[in-house]
């Protein structure tokens, strides 16, 4: 049989403190009471068992008492979960500090294969900080991609016209859009995403209609300087009925997505799992404040980014002078 896990020590020491037997505690967590009498013996006995002393003990016994980094640096480990708790992922943690490292830090280097460990097996499996990862769980999990309503929509321009520097996203300006809905709701969050600098902009919105989702379209092309949006590829839901009105009224190129195939934006896809780490499917949009919504948003827009060289979206924009002022925070 496997060893004990943490969530089995937790149990052990809660059913030692409700002052149930050996046995009991084994019928009830599923093992043979011989472990369990053992597990006891060897870490505190029945009055002093304390689950998470006994995990590390156990870790120990592995071999999992290797000195880590992040164990043995402070102020580098600080730094880490700083940023952890900040909801960047090890790789953004990693890469902004080999980029840009705060001054008392600096020389200082960690991968983010070791930040990771230090998460799952580290001091950081007990401050649960696996939370703050994309999918706030310890398991990868797999993910497939939604399917778009079939419908017919005046004057669509195919994906597949879209010109090259589009495709390769050697040019900043060309956009994604897409809808994400909670169970039960009519509310929706209108999500629109800038290919090459991973910019965003979120917005809330009282139905799915092809109205709402046009104004929510005006607003992020008004948010930014003008040229800041060139182009916006949808899929092909109704609520991009209405995309002439972009199109015509403020020079922005139209295209869409083949029948099915919403991958085909998968930057916007992709963001929109970011945003499900803040807005679940089950969560209730009409308690979230168009205030919650600017938050959740620039997180994203302030987190360091690898493919920009661990710039963050918000830097980006402001070297293309799309945004003016202080960056938002």
């Amino acid at each position: 049989m496997s060893n004990l896990k943490l969530c089995e020590r937790e149990k052990i020491e809660f059913y030692l403190r409700c002052k149930q037997g050996i046995r009991e505690i084994a019928r009830l967590i599923h093992r043979d009471h011989s472990v369990i009498s053992r597990e006891v013996q060897r870490n505190g006995g029945v009055s002093g068992y304390d689950a998470k002393r006994a995990q590390a003990m156990a870790d120990k016994r592995l071999g999992h008492n290797r000195i880590r980094k992040l164990d043995k640096d402070r102020e580098l480990k600080q730094y880490v979960v700083n940023n952890l708790t900040e909801d960047c992922s090890p790789k953004q943690v990693a890469g902004r500090l080999r980029k840009y490292p705060p001054p008392e830090i600096k020389g200082k280097l960690i991968s983010h294969e070791s930040i990771y460990q230090y998460i799952y097996t580290g001091e950081g499996r007990y401050e649960q900080l696996y939370q703050h990862l994309r999918r706030g769980q310890p398991r990868r999990q797999k993910f497939h991609a939604r399917t778009s309503a079939k419908t017919t929509i005046a004057e669509r321009q195919s994906i597949h016209l879209r010109p090259e520097e589009i495709n390769n996203r050697s040019v900043a300006g060309h956009w994604e859009t897409d809808s994400m809905i909670c169970k039960k709701q009519r509310e929706i969050v209108s999500v629109q995403y800038e290919r090459k600098i991973k910019l965003v902009r979120i917005h809330k919105l009282p139905n799915k209609t092809a109205i709402e989702t046009r104004d929510a379209l005006i607003r992020t092309i008004e948010s930014l300087q003008p040229g800041a949006v060139k182009s916006m590829t949808f899929d092909n839901g109704t609520e991009g009925a209405l995309h002439m009105t972009i199109r015509d009224d403020w020079q922005v190129d139209t295209y869409f997505c083949d029948t099915y195939c919403s991958w085909q934006k998968g930057g916007v896809e992709n963001t929109n799992g970011l945003i499900r780490q803040y807005i679940p499917k089950d969560a209730d949009l009409s308690k979230l404040t168009y205030r919650d919504i600017y938050a959740i948003q620039e997180k994203l827009n302030n987190r360091p980014r690898a493919s920009l060289g661990f710039k963050t979206p918000n830097e980006m924009a402001a070297e293309l002078k799309w945004i003016g002022g202080a960056l938002k925070t």
